[in-house]
């Protein structure tokens, strides 16, 4: 399911802040949001996770069974050119001196004694071939980065240099004498950069296009590195259309669109994406059919009539990490382990709350599966007061503006329009955030100018 009217029984993410808020007066003994699979399916009374917790208990899943105490995957060796985004698992090491040998670092000439010099006459010296070593007052015109030849002084960059009328080359430099150069001038000697053996990046890295660059000129063609962990979609529900306008009670996908790239930003690999209808037999074939190590389901994780996750989990003995979190929106999310190095993370069908349960629980999930490293933690003033839940974490989109977090209008749980033009969500305490007080910030991959910028 993707957005349905509330119905007395589901979570009230449906209800805008105000009736959430009139929701703290209803009696104590209501049912409680968060949901573990009863015997029947249907869900038992229990409290909630925090929000920081449950995003603790995502990063640490991993750590369980064959991943070991790390949880990361196994790394591999990957090639060059599939290796971006993905993170060091050996230490980048120099299997060559950088540069291998001397080469010129400007376009000029290669110039032998203090000047001046009567040029060659041969060509011009390009590229890595051995060449002929020069005599005291010759020089020969030479390109960035070729080989620079045996006895050479000094290159003598194009601009600082003036042949005369007999052929003889001049050294013009206002900051020099006339007729000198200074030896090893403009010249990138062998191993200026680094030695054979020299480690050039720590195990831990992120592989972004310098660090694919460094290591092709280090000699490298394959990386050692934890791969992407493989992460299948299952969109939930009878109601989606695939294309065209809204029509007879159907409505649009949204997060069919939005999860693969986002899933891909957080460094998965998408290896299924797929509609399933409200039945409870083909939710159950798709995930033990699934042999992802992440498997995203949406909507389905209430405990209405057509809400099947509980039940199937319970089917197949899944081991309820997380059932439900105190954040809105996005609070009837949940996390299992559903067989050995595989979890399964049921987001809600309304697509804000779906955002808020990726970045709750898949994102930290993913992270720890991929060996990246945790985003610093940063925070800004909010430009304006921000309307807190009473007893839980808001999640809020907001646009970046010079030293504030403006929060965005459009933020309930169905809608999109407001994610859609925010560079952030802004993590507000129960309670709520007043103007110029600071909240914390969850980063958005577009917005972050990350490596997660890389969307495919």
């Amino acid at each position: 399911m993707t957005a349905r009217a509330t119905r007395a029984d589901e979570d009230a993410d449906d209800l805008d802040v105000e009736e959430a808020l009139a929701l703290v007066k209803e009696p104590s003994d209501r049912p409680g949001d968060g949901r573990a699979p009863g015997p029947t399916g249907r869900p038992s009374r229990h409290h909630a996770t925090d929000w920081g917790e449950a995003r603790d208990i995502a990063a640490r899943a991993p750590r369980h069974g064959a991943t070991g105490r790390t949880g990361h995957l196994p790394p591999e060796p990957v090639p060059l050119d599939s290796a971006l985004g993905l993170t060091l698992a050996a230490p980048l090491t120099a299997l060559t001196d950088l540069p291998s040998f001397d080469t010129s670092a400007m376009d000029g000439w290669a110039v032998s004694g203090p000047g001046p010099w009567d040029v060659r006459e041969k060509g011009v010296l390009a590229g890595h071939a051995e060449h002929t070593p020069l005599t005291d007052g010759e020089a020969v015109r030479i390109a960035t980065g070729a080989r620079i030849p045996p006895d050479t002084t000094a290159v003598l960059r194009s601009e600082r240099g003036r042949t005369d009328g007999k052929g003889r080359l001049h050294a013009t430099a206002a900051d020099r004498s006339p007729h000198t150069v200074s030896h090893g001038q403009d010249i990138r000697p062998r191993g200026q950069e680094c030695r054979s053996g020299d480690q050039l990046l720590p195990v831990g890295t992120v592989v972004t296009p310098p660090v694919l660059g460094m290591a092709a000129a280090a000699g490298y063609d394959s990386l050692v590195a934890v791969p992407r962990p493989r992460a299948a979609v299952f969109v939930l529900g009878d109601e989606l259309l695939g294309a065209g306008l809204p029509r007879d009670g159907l409505i649009r996908d949204a997060l069919g669109p939005l999860l693969p790239p986002w899933l891909r930003a957080l460094g998965a690999e998408l290896t299924d994406v797929r509609r399933v209808g409200d039945d409870a037999e083909a939710l159950h074939e798709a995930i033990t059919g699934c042999d992802a190590h992440v498997v995203v389901t949406t909507g389905g994780t209430a405990a209405g009539p057509v809400d099947h996750v509980h039940p199937t989990l319970r089917r197949i003995g899944a081991d309820l990490l997380v059932d439900g979190v105190t954040v809105r929106p996005g609070h009837p999310m949940l996390l299992a382990r559903t067989k050995e190095n595989q979890h399964l993370v049921g987001l809600p069908g309304n697509p804000l709350a779906a955002v808020s349960g990726l970045l709750t629980l898949a994102e930290p999930l993913l992270r720890t599966l991929a060996a990246r490293p945790a985003p610093e933690p940063y925070a800004l003033p909010l430009r304006d007061a921000v309307q807190g839940h009473p007893h839980d974490t808001r999640l809020i989109p907001v646009a970046l503006r010079g030293d504030r977090a403006l929060p965005l209008l459009y933020n309930g749980p169905a809608m999109l329009r407001g994610i859609a033009a925010a560079d952030a969500l802004a993590v507000v305490p129960p309670g709520g955030s007043g103007p110029g007080e600071e909240a914390e910030l969850i980063d958005l991959p577009w917005a972050s100018g990350g490596i997660g910028v890389c969307f495919t």
